[in-house]
């Protein structure tokens, strides 16, 4: 299986659940990607704010904020009688007050993008039919099966019942923090399940079972888990195959894949007449006509439901809207940027945002001055919480970080590489 046994425990929504790394180069799901984002952690009462007043005045909008062409030609084929309207305010949705806190306050969204607009209505609707969808990236995919997961939870019942599977731990921790965000006025739990290091490693047999009521993990923990019978699947309402391309491509996680939606339909099938089986989302940036004949195929044999589909048109998907450049650098530019790392945003632990994540920060910086060469670590100290961060990294490695100032000065940039030795 892809990962090795994870080991995080449950919190509600409002905790950043700990997030563990691998010691070890293992294949794709396992390779720690660091993508990290600040949490605020502030109890909220609902009674505070005026849910009526959280609603954007769309007469006020000046732009777009998610990268959504309003161009887009996105074909959606719904299956039965069953009528959606696209959502033109996330009111239109019928989401509890809770989850409109979190897009209007947390997520600080204006209104759905395109792709919500249209997606989230056949996600949402009863009665609930499985999905396959592709949308670009940045056009706010992440937020539709986010939305629909936190949806399907019921609050007081403490098992699992949503999960969603990524083929990479790095998206995997990127969903979870959107999650943590959007249902932080919810009380949903929830836990990572991704490849453990060996300072946080339990063996599986020692673990209890998982209570959280939302899992987002790769594949190979989620596998190892079901199996060891400590992920239960009786209570699954939804299940989310984020990049699904990958997931269910043959020289991807295809056969895990297949095994967590088994395991799934094993257990509803075993359950009173009348259970529904869980929701299906799969959704992907890109879908070949192989992976998408055989992801059409699946839904259909194990699920044995109808599905609604949505497909931005291939011709959207080319790349005539992206402006691209090459640039023909002499050989001694090449072999300055090749040791220069620019960290842009300062890695914190996901427990304590307060903390520096030493060893990604280390990973990082290591992309620098490789194979005994001069190399050089730009800094960038953009959020209020940076200068700390950056203290306790320097007390930590016991090593005085040279601060390039103005930052807009070329001449400082240019002194500053003379001094690593690349110029």
């Amino acid at each position: 299986m892809a990962d090795n046994e994870s080991v995080t425990s449950s919190s509600t929504a409002t905790v950043t659940p700990e997030a563990t790394k691998p010691t070890e180069t293992r294949r794709w799901a396992d390779v720690a990607e660091e993508a990290d984002e600040e949490q605020e952690r502030a109890e909220a009462s609902l009674t505070e704010v005026n849910l009526d007043s959280l609603a954007i005045d769309e007469s006020t909008l000046g732009h777009n904020t998610l990268t959504d062409p309003d161009d887009s030609i996105i074909e959606a084929v719904t299956s039965g009688d069953t009528p959606y309207t696209s959502a033109k305010r996330f009111e239109d949705l019928n989401l509890s007050p809770e989850l409109l806190k979190g897009l209007y306050v947390e997520m600080k969204f204006e209104k759905p993008s395109k792709i919500q607009a249209i997606s989230l209505p056949m996600i949402l609707t009863p009665p609930h039919k499985n999905l396959i969808a592709q949308a670009h990236n940045g056009s706010g995919k992440t937020t539709c099966f986010v939305l629909g997961m936190l949806s399907r939870v019921d609050p007081k019942l403490t098992a699992p019942q949503a999960l969603c599977i990524c083929p990479t731990r790095e998206l995997a921790i990127q969903n979870m923090e959107v999650l943590l965000k959007m249902g932080k006025f919810t009380g949903i739990t929830s836990e990572l399940a991704i490849p453990a290091d060996s300072a946080n490693y339990i063996p599986i047999h020692k673990r209890p079972p998982i209570t959280a009521q939302v899992i987002i993990g790769t594949p190979g923990t989620i596998c190892k888990w079901i199996l060891a019978r400590k992920l239960g699947m009786s209570q699954m309402k939804i299940l989310v195959f984020d990049e699904a391309d990958h997931m269910l491509a043959q020289s991807g996680f295809r056969d895990d894949s297949v095994k967590i939606m088994k395991s799934i339909t094993k257990v509803n099938s075993k359950c009173q007449h009348g259970i529904q089986s869980a929701l299906v989302l799969l959704f992907s940036a890109t879908f070949d006509d192989s992976v998408r004949a055989f992801v059409s195929k699946i839904v259909e044999e194990i699920f044995a439901t109808d599905y609604n589909q949505m497909f931005v048109k291939k011709e959207e998907l080319s790349l005539e809207s992206v402006i691209q450049y090459k640039v023909h650098c002499p050989d001694e530019l090449s072999k300055i940027m090749v040791n220069v790392v620019v960290n842009y945003d300062l890695p914190v632990r996901y427990d304590s945002p307060s903390e520096p994540d030493y060893e990604v920060y280390l990973h990082r910086v290591g992309r620098a001055g490789r194979f005994g060469r001069k190399g050089a670590v730009f800094n960038l100290l953009c959020l209020d919480r940076d200068d700390m961060i950056m203290a306790k990294i320097e007390k930590h490695f016991n090593h005085q970080i040279t601060e390039v100032a103005p930052w807009n000065s070329e001449e400082e940039f240019q002194v500053a590489l003379k001094n690593a030795g690349l110029l």
